[in-house]
Formats: structure tokens, sequence, C-alpha cells
């Protein structure tokens, strides 16, 4: 596989387990040597896609890239959408982490087509801003957006007519954020009667399943529990945005399986904020009933969220089976 299939811990390590080997890590680690990958080689190309530069290499070692490409769908729309853009002369703002393998895919193809910039959240959006409004200077835009941007980028001609994209994983809510605010200020610095010469009113690109993750996150900080837990790999963007939500308003726990949960009373887990593992003590408040909030990312199988939620219900007594209480909710 040319890098991990999805960003799943269990998964990726179940592949290897039989044995798939990945050329490349997330960050675009060489585990592989490409002079080992030959024409005989079938490589896979992940569902985050890879960039054209990538494919090109494989091509020209003989290796059969379209057979074996597992690009999601919703990839490959946010791709299309940003090469019309690029077609209609709108300068492509990428909203993504930038290092992400699928942005780095989505901003290969977008460049292909158009300028290209990658921002990674509002305050970004609003520092790009300042350089549309003129409060910043060419030189200080080439600094602070360094290797962030397209071949022959000049901000003061590319900045005049945009459209924002995104990584399908990032929050829906901060994208649409950020496509309102560019939208208010080329309202503001050209006039709504102009809009359409400056903004392209792009609709939200995220895939289906994070947004439907995402939109039943938010109903559930509606509820009343005494905490979360968020299944999912520790490197996968869009479950560090159900996280991220979780935290809101629970205590909450970023795990990747059940053998995370050590005993009733201890549970390791990851502070994806400072990227490194946490053990936390006590973590199930003492209570007759628990109000437990449990979700997953988009990623994440079925069956690692069952194990967490049986493994859970093993430490309390007198539960009734999941048959019955599932025959109740139907």
């Amino acid at each position: 596989m040319l890098s991990q299939m999805i960003h799943n811990q269990e998964v990726n390590s179940d592949l290897q387990s039989r044995g798939i080997k990945f050329i490349l890590d997330t960050d675009g680690t060489q585990f592989i040597p490409w002079d080992q990958i030959n024409k005989e080689d079938i490589v896979i190309i992940p569902a985050f896609g890879t960039t054209l530069e990538m494919e090109h290499l494989l091509l020209e070692k003989g290796v059969e890239v379209q057979k074996y490409n597992t690009t999601c769908p919703f990839v490959e729309k946010v791709w299309n959408r940003a090469e019309k853009l690029g077609k209609d002369s709108h300068t492509i703002i990428i909203h993504g982490k930038p290092k992400h393998e699928e942005t780095r895919a989505t901003f290969s193809h977008s460049a292909l087509n158009g300028q290209s910039i990658v921002i990674s959240d509002m305050q970004e959006a609003q520092h790009l801003g300042e350089y549309i409004t003129g409060k910043k200077s060419k030189e200080e835009f080439y600094e602070e957006f360094a290797w962030r941007f397209s071949e022959g980028f000049d901000p003061t001609k590319h900045l005049q007519r945009v459209g924002v994209v995104n990584q399908t994983t990032m929050l829906a809510t901060e994208t649409q954020a950020i496509a309102d605010y560019f939208k208010q200020l080329m309202i503001q610095h050209y006039g709504i009667e102009n809009l359409k010469d400056h903004f392209a009113d792009t609709r939200d690109t995220l895939c289906y399943a994070t947004n439907d993750n995402q939109d039943s996150t938010y109903q559930l900080l509606e509820t009343e529990a005494d905490l979360a837990i968020v299944v999912g790999g520790y490197n996968s963007s869009n479950t560090s945005h159900i996280v991220e939500l979780c935290e809101r308003k629970f205590p909450t726990y970023f795990i990747n399986s059940d053998t995370e949960i050590k005993s009733e009373t201890e549970i390791q887990h990851f502070d994806y904020h400072n990227k490194k593992k946490l053990s936390t003590q006590n973590f199930l408040p003492q209570k007759k009933q628990l109000n437990i909030v449990l979700t997953s990312g988009a990623s994440c199988p079925d069956t690692l969220v069952d194990g967490v939620m049986l493994k859970i219900l093993g430490y309390f007594k007198e539960t009734r089976p999941i048959e019955t209480v599932m025959q109740e909710l139907s």
C-alpha cells in the first residue's frame, strides 16, 4: 500500500498481519525505498488519494495506478470542484491540515488548474484576509504562508477572486464559517453587486460519513452525560474533531480500542492536543447509574465500538441483554 488505507491503528495493524506492506507513513516517511518497487508490484492508493507527483513516479516505474486506486469519491469530488474553480480563474483556498496526506493530494491536483493555498483554521483565514484588503505586504505573505501556496502565487493578484474547498474530514461548521468570512470580506472590499466576480459560492465538500458523525455528535451534546468515550485512530483527523466537540461538554477519553480500558478504574487515552498518551484513574464516576456518550470516528469499524461497549458493560452487574434494549429502541 502506498500509505495507510485509513487512519485507524487497528485496521492497519490487521492489514499488516495479513502481509500488506506500507511504502510510506502518513507524514511521508519512507518505509520501502523506491528502488525496491517495480512494475511487478501491486501498489494500492489509499482513500486519501495521492499527489500527481507520486502518481507519475509510480507510472514511470510501470506500476498500474488506476486498477488499484481506492481514492474516496468524496475526495475526488473536492478535486473536481477545485478544477472547476481553477478553470474559472479562481484561486483555490483549501481548508485543511497542511501536512495531512489528503490535503497534500488535494493541493497537488488543485495547483494543476489554478493558484492554490492551504489554510488550517479561521485564524489563518483572517490573516489571509489582511492580504486581500492590502493591510499586509507581499513580502509578509511569502514568510507567513511559506511552502503552502502554489508556484508563482502573487497575493496582490491571486486573492481578488477566490473559492473555498476543504479536506473532507474537517469540521463542516468551521469550513462554512471560513467560506462565509471570505464572502463577507469580498462584499466589504468590492461591494455586494460585484460579489460574483470575486467569490465562488461553493457548497460544503465533506464526505457523508464525516458529516453524519459530526451531526450525531452535535445531537449528543444536547444530552446529559457523565463522560464521553471516542473510539478511533490517533492520527485520524475526523476523529480528533469529534473529540474536540465532546470536550466542550464532557470529560472525554480518546481511545483506539477496548484494550485501552485496563480496568473499571483505569483508562489509557490519547491527548491529541499534546500528542501523548495519558493514564487516568477512576475514570468511571462512582454512581449507581451512569450516562456515557460512546461515539467514534468515521473510519472506525463498528466492531471496535461494540468491543468498548461490551467491556464497559462487563464492569456493571444487573445489566440487561443488549438485544432486549435494542428491541425496545427499535
